[in-house]
């Protein structure tokens, strides 16, 4: 295994580790989501650190999800986010906890709070809580409510608790400063009332716990040693402490904050996701458009190329954009490396070898893997009737055309030179087929005086199996959707999405869900894993071509 790179929290835990100030238990460190959606390609930044760091110092990372807010929050994306962590090759054996799995233990720390002075009901509307606080530059001002008893306090508190106010009209505050600078500690909710079904508690509860509250408490009960977070949590890091040290816990975790990622053309935020999928923009969660690691893994980007993604953007304290190129350039890689070439036709044109006998069928043998002998062979059927790409035809073109011209030839991939010499057309002048001659002495040499053009792939047209495929660009038009003026939905790439009637050649009918290929010329493609019909998703191209393609516009 190589050696991890250095950053500024591995520095921290080293110096905490040099000082002795982890308990004997060691590192423990935790991932925790909100189950009100699925992940995305940021997560995988905040679960390959926090799984990392547990692995490389032998510690324990536990997978929690904080599932504070019934309204949000399903069954559905806590099975998908299980499952996604796991897909990226992370486990937490048994240590799968909740939030609510400590609601009793919250519940007992609030009564606590107030039993200190230091929370109280508040009997404000949540306009008028928001208008108490002040702003920026203005101080908050008390709530009338503020100077409770702690007696009524605990009684309104336990009555809340019992169901006897509707939702809305009490809750429960942290008796901090109403003039911190910090808005964050101008008195908190640490609970309100709500009458939901929760998916872990059912009804068991009609009051729950803020997520900040909850959040920190939660880490302190598991023994949480380094609580990593992005730096959007930083100005709550006061309010963290805050909860930490005021209420009945032994251990004292302690929060620090890293860069979130930010990826061009693409959002990751998920309350924009969320609107992406409630108004049918996209077909789902795992659409393979989306950023979500649901998405991306429908796609057929491997688990390794997310992995030394998050490895190379690096752990910093300092916001940045990382380009979609880097992102893809890691996918590139990894599928050079394990992906199986096969050939796909995705524009069919017929082309007839004239001189071929009828009827015979030739058998070649075609590498799986032009670098890796391991992968294997598969063999190829040759006939008199073939499917070429469309595109990879002109009637007449210069020397720099490096495909089939009319009159001139090339080499089929893995197989013969051909000489294109009848091009026939429809009453409307499109190509219907070509009628072209073959060189049956070419197969690995040219025949004497024919250079062949160029190279490019073909599949039998009595043998080739019938797909779907989708050519996937990106969702976005613009590299910053969030960043521009009005709603970001309007820069959505229209032209996402290309469905080709294609022809494979007929090993990929056997392909099993997410299994990936390279389609020789032409990109790397996955089948797609809920499609019942052969469908075959693009995963990334062989090169970069959206950049050359923006720059033409």
């Amino acid at each position: 295994m190589s050696t991890p790179p250095n950053h500024f929290i591995r520095q921290i835990i080293d110096e905490d580790l040099a000082a002795g100030r982890l308990p004997a238990a060691g590192l423990r460190t935790r991932f925790p989501p909100e189950p009100n959606g699925y992940l995305h390609i940021g997560h995988a930044k905040s679960i390959c650190l926090n799984f990392g760091l547990a692995r490389d110092y032998g510690g324990q990372c536990n997978l929690r999800f904080d599932d504070t807010n019934p309204c949000k929050e399903e069954v559905e994306f806590v099975e998908a986010i299980a499952r996604d962590v796991r897909w990226l090759g992370f486990d937490w054996d048994s240590r799968q906890f909740y939030a609510s799995d400590y609601f009793e233990r919250l519940y007992a720390c609030a009564e606590a709070l107030i039993g200190k002075g230091l929370a109280y009901v508040d009997d404000l509307t949540a306009e008028q809580i928001r208008e108490y606080r002040g702003t920026l530059t203005e101080p908050g001002r008390d709530s009338p409510y503020r100077t409770r008893s702690a007696a009524e306090n605990l009684d309104l508190f336990r009555r809340m608790r019992a169901g006897e106010f509707a939702d809305g009209t009490r809750v429960l505050r942290a008796k901090i400063d109403m003039a911190s600078p910090n808005i964050n500690l101008r008195d908190p909710a640490l609970y309100r009332i709500r009458h939901e079904h929760h998916h872990q508690t059912g009804n068991a509860w009609c009051i729950y716990p803020m997520y900040d509250f909850a959040h920190a408490l939660s880490d302190a009960f598991e023994g949480i040693t380094h609580s990593i977070c992005t730096l959007e949590f930083e100005d709550h890091r006061p309010l963290y402490d805050w909860c930490v040290a005021n209420c009945p816990v032994e251990a004292t975790p302690h929060q620090y904050e890293f860069s979130r990622l930010t990826l061009q053309y693409a959002v990751t935020s998920k309350r924009r996701l969320t609107q992406l999928v409630a108004d049918g923009t996209v077909s789902g969660w795992d659409d393979p458009r989306m950023p979500t690691i649901a998405g991306l893994r429908r796609r057929g980007v491997p688990p390794a190329a997310i992995r030394e993604f998050c490895e190379r953007i690096g752990v910093t304290k300092s916001d940045n954009a990382v380009e979609m190129e880097m992102f893809e350039a890691c996918v590139r890689e990894e599928l050079d490396r394990t992906a199986p070439r096969r050939m796909a036709v995705l524009r069919p044109l017929k082309l007839t070898l004239a001189n071929w006998p009828a009827g015979q069928v030739e058998w070649l043998t075609a590498a799986s893997h032009p670098k890796d002998d391991t992968f294997g062979t598969r063999e190829l059927p040759f006939t008199g009737e073939l499917y070429i790409d469309r595109e990879d035809f002109l009637e007449s073109a210069d020397k720099k055309w490096k495909r089939l011209v009319s009159g001139d030839s090339v080499r089929l991939r893995n197989a013969y030179v051909i000489r294109c010499d009848e091009v026939l057309k429809a009453p409307d002048g499109t190509i219907t087929e070509l009628r072209c001659h073959c060189f049956p002495d070419s197969l690995g040499v040219n025949p004497d005086g024919v250079k062949p053009r160029g190279v490019i792939h073909w599949v039998s047209a009595s043998h080739g199996v019938p797909a779907e495929v989708r050519v996937y660009e990106r969702l976005f038009t613009t590299a910053f959707p969030d960043r521009e003026d009005g709603d970001f939905r309007q820069f959505v790439n229209s032209d996402s999405l290309h469905v080709f009637t294609a022809v494979v050649e007929p090993a990929l009918a056997q392909a099993g869900a997410e299994a990936r290929f390279q389609f020789e010329r032409e990109g790397y493609y996955c089948r797609d894993s809920r499609e019942p019909g052969l469908v075959f998703n693009r995963t990334v191209g062989l090169r970069d071509t959206w950049q050359r393609k923006a720059g033409s516009e």
